[in-house]
């Protein structure tokens, strides 16, 4: 008898005896209400934060602050050739990625970026590489990484987010800084990506 036909024997064995018109499905689970925005946005920061990564909830009036204290330490700072002027940090030497070499990449303290939409259910942020979010190579080369995403960009499950999603575009999905841990399970961040992950919740 193969492995397949026994296992399909003792099920059949297992169900003899229930009385013929009984349920043997598992009871589907109720289906829960959907979430308000409001309630989508803030389930975002909070898994995010639950990454370890830093959330700042901010306005288009405040932004320009929160970007130079998510910016603060860094003498030099990485952007898109095609980020806002208004998405820019004060205060630091701005450097447009025109294509940097890693080495070039690796001497900036951290790379500012926008997002194409963040996953409240996982906590995750997805690039596709589109206007003002850079090449994938200068987001994960830099020691930090500042990402703007706007409140109106988070969907509520990865679901939602495969169906807006282009599938023909290069695709970087982020939940938290990088991390990764050896056989002790002593966990190490910044291996193969930016040890700091901050992220400026816009609206």
């Amino acid at each position: 008898m193969t492995a397949r036909k026994e296992v399909l024997a003792r099920i059949r064995a297992a169900l003899r005896d229930v009385p013929p018109g009984e349920a043997t499905e598992a009871p589907s689970r109720p289906v829960p209400a959907p979430r308000s925005f409001s309630e989508t946005v803030e389930l975002f920061a909070d898994r995010v934060a639950d990454y370890r990564a830093v959330v700042v909830r901010c306005t288009d009036t405040n932004l320009a602050t929160r970007l130079t204290e998510a910016v603060e330490g860094c003498a030099r700072v990485l952007v898109p050739t095609d980020l806002q002027p208004g998405l820019r940090p004060t205060g630091p030497v701005i450097v447009e990625d025109h294509l940097l070499a890693v080495t070039d990449l690796d001497a900036v303290g951290a790379v500012v970026t926008t997002a194409r939409l963040g996953i409240a259910e996982t906590g995750t942020i997805v690039l596709d590489h589109g206007s003002g979010q850079g090449r994938r190579a200068a987001t994960l080369v830099p020691d930090r990484h500042v990402c703007i995403v706007r409140a109106e960009q988070v969907v509520a499950t990865v679901t939602d987010a495969v169906a807006i999603l282009d599938p023909s575009r290069p695709q970087t999905w982020i939940s938290g800084p990088s991390a990764t841990s050896d056989i002790e399970l002593d966990r190490v961040e910044g291996v193969h990506g930016p040890r700091t992950l901050r992220v400026l919740l816009l609206g």
